[in-house]
């Protein structure tokens, strides 16, 4: 059994920073595409960022404010949130990833996620 915990959200102003976690056990972790996603209530699930093949691509909106890292030998996904916006306000979860050619898919249930809330 795929399980996923999130953590590291919090209350943050605009321009600070977060670090995310998110500890997977029940999958051989580096052998998938691990990655992140939000999602604000009401609306879907948004691709956030992905790490496939030591490459890693980021959503537009996040490009060169969040790093996407993880450790394969500790089956842990990080997400470091820097110059956090309002915008970025969503509950952040993580999965392994599957590539479409139209959108990224989360291949296992999903985890409980870590509320991010960025005050302006």
């Amino acid at each position: 059994q795929v399980l996923l915990v999130e953590s590291g959200g919090g209350l943050v102003q605009a321009g600070g920073s977060l670090r995310l976690s998110c500890a997977a056990s029940g999958l051989s972790f580096s052998s998938y595409a691990m990655g992140w996603f939000r999602q604000v209530p009401g609306k879907e699930r948004d691709f956030v960022a992905v790490s496939h093949e030591d490459k890693i691509y980021y959503a537009d909106s996040v490009k060169g404010r969040f790093t996407l890292s993880r450790d394969n030998a500790e089956k842990t996904l990080f997400l470091q949130m820097n110059m956090l916006e309002p915008e970025d306000t969503a509950a952040y979860y993580c999965n392994a990833v599957l590539k479409t050619p139209h959108s990224y898919l989360g291949l296992f249930p999903w985890g409980q996620g870590t509320q991010v809330t960025v005050s302006s």
